[in-house]
């Protein structure tokens, strides 16, 4: 049996900004802080809400270093080490395990894609070079690459390959790996987190919890808990947010709505843009709603 890196709710944790661009290092201690304090269940540093693909190689670095020591074994940090390199995982990868990263989080190669026989090479050689549990991260909407049930299957035979980050948006297949693998389960769509876990997920991978930590960490609760019901009144009453951070490429939407709430991350890297006014208005109305817009 393979041990579960977390159960409930994990934040893909923003990454602030200065004005210059460069990272807000106190920023980011003070949102880990938040996150720990409303019972946030883990932390993924360095994912696609984190901007990892604009980081350079030594803030990459720096980034999960510094998320590690902050957070001090208080729940697992999960270092987003994926690339569409090979080569550059692999040592990405192995430097996160001797910073003391708890797990991996993997995403399917993008741009240059590959097949399925290509995904599990990839996933395999990187899976053989540490010794960390590893989630598989899904999300064809980013990448142009759909992990098949067929290669979770085989994926899954390696001791090191624990878990899938579930973005496909397909509940059928979600089932069919519950039914088909021995892999855990996290939700990577925030508006998913209730009919996952009714499948037997283990939790959430959340863009969401940035904004509302505590809610999400309840949501998953209830649903551990066999609370179905509350449950899902909680993710609908906040679905029209929810899905209000996904108007604009993440992480745009909620490093518009963290900085409205007074985090103060500053803005995304280019290529990413600030929304345009007539989303930022649709953002503040849901927003108001829940009465979180200072």
């Amino acid at each position: 049996m393979k041990d579960t890196v977390f159960t409930g709710s994990a934040v893909a944790i923003a990454t602030p900004m200065h004005k210059d661009g460069s990272i807000n290092f106190d920023c980011f201690a003070d949102l880990v802080e938040e996150q720990i304090a409303c019972k946030t269940d883990a932390i993924v540093v360095c994912g696609t809400t984190g901007e990892s693909a604009a980081l350079s190689d030594e803030e990459h670095r720096n980034l999960i270093k510094f998320c590690i020591e902050r957070v001090a074994k208080r729940v697992p940090v999960i270092a987003g080490t994926g690339s569409n390199d090979t080569a550059y995982s692999i040592e990405l990868s192995k430097e996160a395990q001797n910073l003391g990263a708890d797990a991996l989080l993997q995403v399917t190669p993008y741009y240059n894609k590959t097949s399925q026989k290509g995904l599990v090479a990839h996933f395999t050689a990187i899976a053989d070079s540490v010794d960390l549990p590893i989630i598989l991260y899904n999300v064809p909407s980013r990448t142009g690459v759909t992990i098949s049930v067929e290669t979770y299957k085989e994926l899954s035979k390696h001791k090191n390959i624990v878990a899938a980050k579930e973005a496909s948006g397909s509940i059928s297949a979600v089932a069919r790996i519950a039914a088909e693998t021995d892999l855990d389960i996290y939700s990577g769509n925030d508006d998913q987190i209730v009919p996952i876990m009714s499948l037997g997920g283990k939790g959430v991978i959340s863009v969401l919890s940035n904004c509302l930590p505590k809610e999400v960490h309840d949501i998953t609760e209830y649903c551990l808990n066999e609370d179905y019901k509350k449950a899902a009144e909680l993710q609908l009453k906040l679905l029209e947010f929810t899905n209000a951070l996904f108007i604009d490429v993440n992480p745009i939407p909620v490093k518009e709505a963290m900085n409205i709430m007074g985090k103060n991350v500053g803005e995304c890297r280019l290529p990413l843009v600030r929304m345009e006014e007539e989303k930022i208005a649709k953002l503040l109305k849901a927003m108001s709603k829940l009465g979180i817009a200072k």
